[in-house]
C-alpha cells in the first residue's frame, strides 16, 4: 500500500476485519427464487483475439483503441514524429526590440493591427485547443489519431501562452484586449461562427453511427481543419508578417512563424482525417453547405480586415487581405477533393508561404541551424 508520506516507501495494508460466522453461514447459502443471481457470463471468445488493424476506422471503429499498433494510419504517426521535432517556448525569442518598436516606431494605425491581431488569435487557440481536445478526441477510433491530436491539443496551449507572453512583454492592457472578442463585434463575429461549429458537436448524445449526426461532425471537422485553422490562422499572421517585413516586431513575428508552421500542420492533419472519413463512411458534403461555409467564412474574414485595416499600413491592405483569405480557401477546398470556392481569386500576398515553407532555423542560443519539418501548406 501505497504511504502518500514517504512515496518511495510502503506499508502493508491493514488485514481485512472479520465477519460474523452468521455473515459467513449466510454467504455459503446457494440463492433461489426471485433472489437468485446469474453466475458471471465467461469473458466472450472475440475479447480475447488480436487486433486486426483492417478494422480501423477514424470513427466508429472495432478495434481496441487502446492498443497502437499494428498502424492502419502510419501517415498520423508520422505527423506526430514531425510535430515533435520542433520543441520552442515564447521564451526563447528576444522580445525587447519589439517593446521599443511599439513605443518609438510603430504608428497608431500599425497599433491598431498589431493589438488586435493579438486579441483575435488568444481567443481563437483556446477555441482551437477545446475543439480537438474535447470535441474531437473522444470520437477518434484508432490510437495515431488521437496522439497526434494530443500533441495538437498542447501546441494550441503553447499558442496561447505566446500571444499572452507577447501581451505581457509589450505591457498591454491584458483585461482589455482579453474582452475584445466580446466587444468588437467584427472579431466578435468569426468567434462565434466557430463557436456554432464546436458547439453543435460537443453535444453528449451525439451518435455518430447516425448519417446526419455524422454529416454535421464531418462539416464541423473541415471547418476547423480547412476554414479555422487552415484559412482563417493562415491568413491571421499576415499583418505582422507585413511589420516584419520592415523590420519591426521582428519578435512577434518570429513567435508567429514558428505557430504557422504549426498551424499548417493542423490543418493538413485535419484535411487528411476529413477525406479519410469521407471514403471510409462513403460520405460527401453537401456542396450547397460547403458553399454556404466559405461564403459565411469570407464575409467575416472582410468585416475582420476592414475592422483591423480601416485605412492601408505600409505594404499591407484590407483588399490584400481578404484577397489572400480567398486564394487559400481554394487552396484547401482542393485539398480536400472539393470544388473551389472562389475559381477567380489570385494571390495577393507572394511572400506569405515563405513564411511557413523556411526549413531551416537559427537556434537562439547556440547559433546552429536546426531543421524543422511542415506538412504542407
Amino acid at each position: 500500500m501505497l504511504n502518500w508520506e514517504d512515496p518511495l516507501t510502503t506499508r502493508p495494508a491493514a488485514p481485512a476485519p472479520s465477519r460474523a460466522p452468521q455473515a459467513e453461514a449466510a454467504d455459503s447459502r446457494p440463492e433461489t427464487g426471485a433472489d437468485a443471481r446469474p453466475a458471471p457470463a465467461a469473458e466472450p471468445a472475440h475479447a480475447i483475439r488480436p487486433v486486426n488493424p483492417d478494422d480501423k476506422r477514424v470513427v466508429n471503429g472495432l478495434t481496441d483503441v487502446n492498443q497502437l499498433a499494428p498502424f492502419k494510419y502510419p501517415w498520423a504517426w508520422n505527423y506526430f514524429l514531425n510535430a515533435n521535432k520542433n520543441h520552442w517556448t515564447p521564451l526563447d525569442i528576444n522580445m525587447a526590440s519589439d517593446v521599443h518598436d511599439y513605443f518609438h516606431k510603430l504608428t497608431l494605425e500599425e497599433r491598431h493591427v498589431y493589438e488586435n491581431v493579438l486579441a483575435y488569435l488568444t481567443t481563437s487557440d483556446i477555441l482551437a485547443m477545446r475543439n480537438i481536445g474535447l470535441a474531437v478526441m473522444e470520437k477518434m477510433s484508432a490510437p495515431e489519431l488521437q496522439i497526434y491530436q494530443a500533441r495538437q491539443v498542447y501546441e494550441e496551449a503553447l499558442h496561447t501562452w505566446t500571444y499572452q507572453h507577447c501581451i505581457e512583454t509589450i505591457g498591454l492592457d491584458q483585461s482589455e484586449i482579453y474582452n475584445r472578442y466580446r466587444v468588437v463585434p467584427e472579431i466578435h463575429a468569426k468567434i462565434r461562427i466557430a463557436n456554432r461549429r464546436l458547439d453543435s458537436v460537443m453535444r453528449p448524445d451525439i451518435d455518430l453511427r447516425d448519417r446526419g449526426e455524422l454529416m454535421n461532425f464531418l462539416m464541423a471537422y473541415i471547418f476547423f481543419a480547412a476554414v479555422f485553422e487552415g484559412t482563417w490562422f493562415y491568413n491571421g499572421f499576415t499583418p505582422v508578417f507585413a511589420l516584419q517585413r520592415r523590420g519591426l516586431m521582428k519578435g512577434t513575428a518570429e513567435q508567429l512563424q514558428y505557430i504557422m508552421r504549426d498551424e499548417v500542420m493542423h490543418a493538413s492533419f485535419g484535411i487528411r482525417v476529413a477525406k479519410q472519413i469521407m471514403q471510409e463512411e462513403n460520405i460527401r458534403p453537401d456542396p450547397a453547405a460547403m458553399r454556404e461555409m466559405w461564403d459565411e467564412a469570407e464575409a467575416a474574414e472582410r468585416a475582420y480586415a476592414h475592422y483591423l485595416l480601416p485605412d492601408p499600413i505600409l505594404g499591407y491592405t484590407a483588399e490584400m487581405h481578404s484577397d489572400q483569405f480567398r486564394f487559400i480557401a481554394n487552396r484547401r477546398a482542393k485539398q480536400l477533393g472539393l470544388e473551389e470556392p472562389y475559381p477567380d481569386a489570385e494571390c495577393a500576398v507572394e511572400w506569405l508561404d515563405e513564411q511557413a515553407n523556411l526549413r531551416k532555423e537559427k537556434n537562439f542560443f547556440e547559433t546552429r541551424v536546426t531543421e524543422y519539418q511542415t506538412g504542407g501548406r
